[in-house]
């Protein structure tokens, strides 16, 4: 009777994992990506890397950054003196359109609000690397 017992319950483990596992998948595939309310965003990976640029397919396996940006700490030679600049990606020698990540690879995504000093020096890169009209 003993050997009864432990087979059914074995058997309803059993059961009992199948069945979370199907409703944890169902889940997770069927859950929408949230909605980006702002032109760009903060993405920071499990590298401590961090990136700002525009969210493409947020709810694919690979998410694309566009225009992206990042930062970039400088130090004066004579000063001493360490600055912060906004670099712009496309200049390296590959040069980059765009950053494909893999999902699994990102920490967290933040917006960049319109009045941010990250959102004012894209702003301004943006307008002096536009071609003066005549």
């Amino acid at each position: 009777m003993d050997k009864t017992i432990q087979w059914v319950v074995a058997a309803a483990l059993v059961v009992i994992a199948v069945a979370t596992g199907v409703m944890a998948s169902r889940s997770a595939s069927t859950g929408s990506a949230p909605a980006l309310t702002t032109p760009y965003q903060a993405v920071l990976l499990v590298n401590g890397q961090a990136f700002f640029g525009k969210i493409d397919n947020l709810g694919s396996e690979h998410v694309t950054l566009r225009e992206v940006f990042y930062i970039q700490s400088r130090q004066n030679p004579e000063t001493k003196q360490v600055a912060n600049v906004l670099i712009k990606r496309g200049q390296e020698w590959h040069a980059p359109d765009r950053m494909i990540i893999n999902r699994n690879q990102i920490v967290l995504i933040e917006p960049v609000t319109e009045g941010s000093q990250v959102a004012k020096l894209i702003a301004d890169q943006s307008k002096s690397a536009a071609p003066e009209k005549k």
